[in-house]
C-alpha cells in the first residue's frame, strides 16, 4: 500500500480506537465517578446503558444513512460531535449530565462507526489489500476494548474526568488527519427521497430493544415492564418490515437479510461479543472485589489479552488468504470457548501464573474472529451497502455486549453471592461462544484450495461465508 493509503487507514484505526477505549476507560471510571458525585446505583448503571441506549438505538439508521449521504461527510461530522460530547462529560457535576453526555456519544458513535467501516472497504480494493487492511482494523479494535482498561486505570487514578477528557485530544487529531486524507466515498440519495417512516420506526424499535435488553440486568425489577417493552419494540420492527416492503426507496433493502451467510456472522458476532463482555465483566468483578487488587492491577492483569493488537494485523491476513474467512473465524470462536471453559474452576488462591493461559488464549482468539468478523461483514455486498452491511454488524456487537452484561448479572444475581457465584455465571460466556462456533460450522463446507480460500461459483457464492 502506498503512504497514502496507510495514512487514511491510520485515521480511520484510530477512530474505532477512539470508540472502544472510551467504553473500556469509563467502565474502569464507574466506582471514582460514584465516589465523587455521589450517585446511586440505578443512576451510575444508567451512564452505561445511555451510551447501549444512543448506539444500539441509532446503529442501523446511521449505516444507512453513510451509503445515502456520503461515508466520509457522515464519518467527519460525527467524530466532531463525538468529540464535543466526551469533553462534556467531564465537566459534569450531576448524573444526568452524564446520561446526556453518554447518550449523544453514543449516537455519535453510531454514525461514524459504520461509516468508518464502510470507508476502509471503499478505499481498499477487493483482494490481499482489502484484507490486509480489514485485518489491521478490526485489530486495532479489538485493541481499543483491552489497552482501555490499562489506560482507565492510569486515568482514574489521576482524576475520573481525565477519561472524558483524555480522548477529546486523540479525537482532534484524527479529525484533522481526516478531513486531509480521506476522500469521500457514498452519497447517492434514491430518487424516491429519504425514507423517513422508516427511519423512524427503526429507531424508535432499536431504543426499545435495546432498553429492554438492559432492563434484564436487573429481572426482578418490574418484569411485566420489561416484557412490555420488548413486545413494543417488536410491533415496531413488525411496523418497519411494512414500510419497507411497500417503500420504493427503503432504508434497509430487506433482501440483504435473506443472506444465510450475512446472517450466520451478525449471530456469530452477537454471542462472540456476549461472552467477552460477560467474561470481562465477571474477571474484573473476581479480580477487584473477591482478591481486593486495585484498578491499574485489573488492568495490567487483563492488558495480556491484548496480543490481538499485535497478532491480528500480522498474522490474520495471511490465515484468511491461506484458509478463509469462515475456517478462521471458527477457529478463533472454538478457542474463545476453551479460554473461558479454562476460567471455570477459578479459585480464590489462584496466582496470576494459572489465569494467564486462559487471558493468552482469549487475545489469540480475538486476534483470529474478530477480523474476520469485520471482514465477512461486507464479503459479498453491494459497495452503496456496505455502511449498512458495517451497521448490521456493530448493532450485532452491541446488543450482543449488553445482552452478555445482562446475563452473567441475572445468573449471578440469582446464584447468590461469592465465588461460587462467580464460577455459575462463568459458564455464560463458554456456552454463548460454543454456540457462535456451532453458528460459523454451518458455512465450513466450502473447499479451501492450496494458496487461499475458496472461490466459489456465482451460482453457489451465496451459500459460503
Amino acid at each position: 500500500m502506498s503512504g497514502r493509503a496507510w495514512g487514511v487507514l491510520l485515521v480511520l484505526c484510530g477512530a474505532i480506537f477512539l470508540e472502544g477505549i472510551d467504553v473500556a476507560m469509563l467502565n474502569v471510571a464507574l466506582p471514582a465517578i460514584r465516589a465523587d458525585l455521589g450517585l446511586s446505583t440505578g443512576m451510575l448503571s444508567g451512564v452505561v446503558s445511555a451510551y447501549v441506549l444512543g448506539y444500539g438505538g441509532f446503529m442501523l439508521l446511521g449505516g444507512r444513512a453513510a451509503d445515502l449521504l456520503g461515508h466520509r461527510r457522515m464519518f467527519v461530522s460525527w467524530l466532531a460531535v463525538f468529540l464535543v460530547f466526551s469533553g462534556l462529560g467531564g465537566f459534569a457535576t450531576e448524573g444526568w449530565m452524564l446520561l446526556v453526555a453518554r447518550f449523544v456519544t453514543g449516537v455519535a458513535a453510531a454514525f461514524m462507526a459504520p461509516a468508518g467501516l464502510a470507508l476502509v472497504t471503499s478505499n481498499f480494493p477487493e483482494g490481499p489489500a482489502r484484507t490486509k487492511a480489514l485485518g489491521v482494523y478490526a485489530g486495532t479494535a479489538a485493541g481499543g476494548f483491552s489497552l482501555g482498561v490499562v489506560a482507565g486505570g492510569a486515568l482514574a487514578s489521576v482524576g475520573w474526568r481525565w477519561v472524558f477528557f483524555a480522548p477529546v485530544g486523540l479525537s482532534a487529531l484524527i479529525l484533522v488527519a481526516a478531513l486531509a486524507l480521506v476522500r469521500g466515498t457514498g452519497g447517492e440519495r434514491p430518487s424516491g427521497g429519504f425514507d423517513l417512516a422508516g427511519a423512524f420506526a427503526i429507531t424508535a424499535a432499536m431504543l426499545l430493544m435495546s432498553y429492554g435488553v438492559v432492563r434484564l440486568e436487573h429481572p426482578g425489577d418490574g418484569p411485566g415492564l420489561t416484557v412490555g417493552v420488548f413486545v413494543a419494540g417488536l410491533t415496531l420492527l413488525g411496523l418497519f418490515t411494512a414500510v419497507e416492503r411497500r417503500s420504493s426507496s427503503p432504508l434497509v433493502r430487506l433482501g440483504i437479510l435473506h443472506s444465510a451467510p450475512l446472517v450466520r456472522v451478525n449471530v456469530a458476532a452477537l454471542l462472540f461479543l456476549a461472552a467477552f463482555a460477560g467474561f470481562q465483566f465477571l474477571a474484573t468483578l473476581y479480580l477487584q472485589e473477591l482478591r481486593g487488587w486495585s484498578t491499574m492491577q485489573t488492568g495490567l492483569a487483563m492488558l495480556v489479552i491484548g496480543i490481538d493488537t499485535v497478532l491480528a494485523p500480522v498474522l490474520t491476513p495471511r490465515l484468511v488468504n491461506r484458509f478463509g474467512n469462515t475456517r478462521v473465524l471458527f477457529g478463533g470462536l472454538v478457542l474463545a470457548a476453551a479460554a473461558y471453559a479454562l476460567f471455570l474452576p477459578v479459585r480464590m488462591d489462584w496466582t496470576y501464573a494459572a489465569m494467564l493461559p486462559a487471558l493468552l488464549l482469549l487475545g489469540s482468539a480475538f486476534s483470529l474472529a474478530y477480523g474476520p468478523l469485520t471482514m465477512a461483514a461486507t464479503d459479498g455486498v453491494a459497495e452503496d451497502e456496505h455502511g449498512l452491511a458495517g451497521g448490521l454488524l456493530y448493532t450485532s456487537i452491541q446488543f450482543g455486549t449488553a445482552l452478555g452484561l445482562s446475563a452473567v448479572t441475572a445468573v449471578s444475581v440469582a446464584a447468590g453471592t461469592g465465588l461460587d457465584a462467580l464460577r455459575t455465571a462463568l459458564i455464560v460466556p463458554v456456552t454463548a461462544a460454543a454456540l457462535g462456533a456451532i453458528v460459523i460450522a454451518f458455512g465450513l463446507r466450502a473447499p479451501a484450495t492450496p494458496n487461499g480460500p475458496a472461490q466459489p461459483a456465482p451460482a453457489e457464492a451465496a451459500a459460503t461465508v
